[in-house]
């Protein structure tokens, strides 16, 4: 007769039973205790075991290669590029010749991870690397017109510089960006013109989304303004033949997205038109506004949602076509020529609408899952997409910091995690029972209610660290918009382009027009709403750390293992409740502030920029608008300056005349100046000098003094750095209004 082997959970509890009556009660509960975290220990190793087995491990090494990446930007400096990689190189070889001891192996891949992207994200910063201004000037600026994009007074161009006056040629930024105002350029022009031209902006606060980083790694050297005429120059030499490709594209891309807003009409038209070739100057700010209350604002930037419905067109007409012959249906791989003919015309697709970083991103996620149908592998996994995870950290490492990757990565890791369960469970799609069309309707209500939620819940945490905002009706949003975008408008933009080239286009075009000014009528209702948008206070990386935590612990792992998930969790919602808002916030030019007064309320002094201080306000959690006559109720001003009274009583002056600095640096307890001062002052004082070496400044009370943040890290010197190439003792000259439409941009790429 066989022996059965006993049962563990049994035997635990049988040495708990036969602990000696004489044990003492603490002793007992010393005992029970032990073998509790004894059985925990033993479940947890199970549980990794088993995920293991389910070859689970694999989805981590996108995260480690992150947490590299994050070490790299996490650096006081820049570090060496050779050092990472022979770390890498050596603990490949070390995960090579351990494989026979399996924990010692998965450290050494671990590691081998790490340094990978550490070494990727310092190989990419030296590969790009290029001059930026080093303050603001003013004079004759040529270069070869990349891109042109029409606005609604005048156009933005991306230049690639060749000369400016007054710029040895070793410190000419690669490319800058300026808006004008009149004249007809094309992409591919040499132009010469006198530019205002600023270095990219920094943070506007302390901790706030580096715009100047951003540039860095978008090849951009400065912003400006052509405020006058433009002439077309002889070119100094050819232009690059990626150049020439570039603005023939650029070319096609404006000659389409005029057609398009045409026929389609107004905002509808704009909006239509940024779907097929993401050119979005013609969409309006206030569209913006009601796009973004509704919780749709990812309609308009092409990303994953576009490169999916694009590609899914086309693999599903390709197949249709195909499957009609009975001897191509037969003999064929039909399904494997439509996901390769998708492959291609999501390629396509990308190239043509700009190739911007997240339609990049987009479409790396999109070849990976069809690459997956033509190996004969499930398209939609947990695996290709930690493997289109790793390919963009590899190629993009600074990708990892922008909002765009952590809220497309986090909503498809929440769907297929949410799809993995599902399926687990052997549900069912609808109730059997239901007839038609009650049953497709179930699905369709069904489907596009759970992923709005997953995807609301999975983004809503870096939405709001990056954004300060939150949109309750989202979901109502998206039920509105997504089916008329995802039956209508993107099957039509497939249409319209292959008629394109025929002419018979236009009612494609006319189609979109139609449904998307349902879209934006429907976004218009839903922003309408009290409390479309909820503005939430701005919390910490530490908090951002517990959520993002708390998202890949719940989704990558399979077994009961995964509700530990709900210990980052709460930590973070812990460490948000509660962030540090400053007391004082200064601009970075010194042409305004804000101060915390007694009733708890910020309250303005000085002339800040729109966008600077929309930001300052969503950041405290005040859904004020920066034109709200309450902002400056508690400042006394007049022509030399303001005064106002802070929360704890202490008198803060904002000086804008030497006569008045003299005069509040005897009164004051702060004085804040745009204007440089190296004499005596009684008072504390912040002036444009140092503003210019710190960049933007919060102050929060401590201890009867201020405790001070910078957004310009003194002991930091990176390539990006505002600092390196900044004269303190020539300080620039008032930034507050030219870079404002270009930050504002900026903002809008972020979503």
């Amino acid at each position: 007769m066989r022996e059965v082997p006993p049962d563990p959970s049994r035997l635990r509890g049988a040495r708990i039973r036969a602990v000696p009556f004489r044990i003492p009660e603490r002793g007992l509960h010393a005992a029970a205790i032990g073998l509790l975290l004894a059985e925990w220990r033993a479940r947890f190793l199970d549980a990794i075991a088993i995920e293991a087995g389910r070859r689970r491990l694999f989805l981590w090494l996108p995260v480690l290669i992150g947490s590299g990446i994050l070490l790299y930007f996490a650096a006081d400096r820049e570090p060496s590029v050779w050092v990472p990689l022979s770390g890498f190189g050596v603990s490949a070889a070390m995960a090579a010749l351990s494989r026979p001891w399996r924990p010692v192996m998965l450290v050494c891949v671990g590691l081998a991870a790490i340094f990978a992207g550490f070494g990727a994200a310092a190989w990419r910063t030296a590969t790009i690397a290029a001059p930026m201004l080093d303050r603001t000037r003013v004079g004759q600026l040529t270069g070869f017109v990349e891109s042109v994009e029409a606005r609604d007074a005048g156009a933005r161009l991306v230049v690639l510089v060749t000369g400016i006056a007054g710029l040895e040629p070793e410190r000419l930024p690669r490319r800058v960006r300026v808006n004008v105002k009149g004249g007809s350029v094309s992409p591919g022009d040499h132009i010469a013109a006198v530019a205002r031209l600023l270095p990219p902006p920094g943070p506007v606060r302390p901790g706030g989304y580096d715009f100047g980083r951003d540039a860095f790694f978008r090849g951009l050297g400065a912003v400006g303004t052509i405020p006058g005429k433009i002439t077309l120059a002889p070119p100094p030499s050819q232009p690059p033949l990626e150049l020439q490709f570039r603005a023939m594209v650029d070319r096609a891309r404006n000659a389409l997205t005029e057609r398009i807003a045409g026929i389609g009409g107004g905002q509808a038209g704009a909006v239509a038109a940024s779907l097929v070739t993401g050119k979005r100057g013609l969409i309006t700010e206030a569209t913006n506004i009601d796009l973004r209350a509704a919780g749709i604002y990812h309609i308009i930037s092409i990303s994953g949602l576009h490169m999916v419905l694009a590609s899914a067109t086309i693999f599903g007409l390709v197949r249709g076509l195909l499957a009609l012959s009975e001897t191509l249906a037969l003999r064929w791989p039909v399904k494997k020529l439509a996901a390769l003919a998708a492959m291609l015309g999501a390629t396509a697709y990308c190239i043509f609408s700009g190739a911007e970083v997240a339609t990049v991103r987009s479409l790396i996620m999109t070849l990976v899952m069809f690459g997956a149908i033509l190996v004969d592998r499930p398209a939609l996994s947990m695996r290709n997409l930690a493997l289109a995870a790793m390919i963009v950290l590899l190629r993009e490492p600074d990708a990892l910091l922008g909002p765009s990757f952590q809220m497309s990565f986090g909503a498809v890791a929440a769907l297929i995690a949410f799809a993995e369960r599902w399926e687990d469970r052997g549900h069912s799609e609808a109730p059997a029972n239901l007839p038609w069309p009650l049953r497709p309707i179930w699905i369709a209500v069904v489907g596009l209610t759970v992923t709005t939620l997953l995807a609301t819940v999975a983004t809503a945490p870096f939405g709001a660290y990056h954004f300060q905002t939150f949109n309750p009706f989202g979901l109502l949003g998206n039920a509105l918009a997504l089916p008329f975008v995802s039956l209508i408008v993107m099957p039509a933009a497939v249409f319209g382009v292959l008629a394109y080239p025929f002419g018979l286009d236009w009612l494609a075009w006319a189609l979109m027009g139609v449904a998307s000014d349902y879209v934006l009528q429907s976004a218009r209702w839903v922003a309408g709403f009290d409390h479309s948008a909820v503005v939430i206070p701005a919390f910490g990386t530490a908090a951002l750390a517990c959520f993002a935590a708390a998202l890949l612990w719940i989704t990558l792992w399979t077994t009961p293992l995964r509700f530990l998930a709900v210990v980052p969790l709460i930590a973070g919602l812990v460490v948000a409740a509660k962030p540090e808002r400053p007391d004082i916030l200064i601009e970075r030019d010194g042409s305004g502030i804000l101060v915390r007064g007694g009733d708890d309320r910020m309250i303005l002094a000085g002339q800040p920029s729109r966008f600077v201080l929309q930001q300052w306000l969503n950041a405290d959690g005040d859904n004020r608008r920066p034109d709200d006559n309450s902002l400056r109720e508690g400042a006394a001003c007049d022509t030399l300056g303001c005064v106002v009274r802070s929360k704890d009583g202490r008198s803060i002056a904002f000086a804008r005349d030497r006569l008045a600095i003299v005069e509040d640096c005897r009164r004051a307890d702060l004085v804040i100046t745009p204007i440089p001062w190296t004499s005596p002052c009684a008072a504390r004082l912040i002036d444009r000098l140092a503003l210019s070496r710190d960049g933007a400044t919060a102050l929060v009370s401590h201890k009867g003094g201020w405790r001070t943040h910078l957004s310009e890290q003194g002991g930091v010197d990176r390539p990006w750095s505002r600092k390196r190439a900044r004269s303190v003792t020539t300080p620039p000259e008032s930034s507050s209004t030219a870079p404002l439409p270009v930050a504002a941009e900026d903002h809008d790429r972020l979503q």
